[in-house]
């Protein structure tokens, strides 16, 4: 078995065996690695790479997105992530076509915040 099958392999049981909460901190450090990822790639002027990245970041926030119960009790957390992942999609998107880097780097800012307030949880 090669290294990146291994890796696959390891990263298919992560996610089988995580938790919800688990999950999320999954969802968001991989927005946040695939913005730092297209920040690089704009670094270099590789547009393509840029477009892909934030089209994966851009995924990852709309799953997030679309897991928000707003059936609990807390409600009002979910309607209030709903206009912040709302927004992220927004500046991911005005990002990539623009290849700005400072929406860029405003998006991972706030998602390294949520990773953080998730990861305390």
């Amino acid at each position: 078995m090669g290294y990146g099958n291994a890796s696959n392999v390891y990263k298919t049981n992560q996610i089988q065996t995580a938790s919800p909460k688990q999950l999320v901190v999954l969802l968001y450090e991989g927005a946040i690695k695939n913005i730092r990822l297209a920040e690089l790639a704009l670094e270099n002027k590789d547009n393509e790479k840029v477009n892909c990245h934030l089209i994966k970041a851009q995924d990852i926030v709309a799953e997030l997105l679309n897991s928000l119960n707003h059936q609990g009790g807390e409600n009002h957390i979910a309607s209030e992530l709903e206009t912040l992942y709302e927004y992220l999609l927004n500046e991911l998107l005005q990002a990539n076509l623009k290849k700005d880097s400072e929406r860029m780097t405003g998006a991972r800012a706030i998602l390294s915040e949520l990773l953080e307030a998730w990861a305390s949880i």
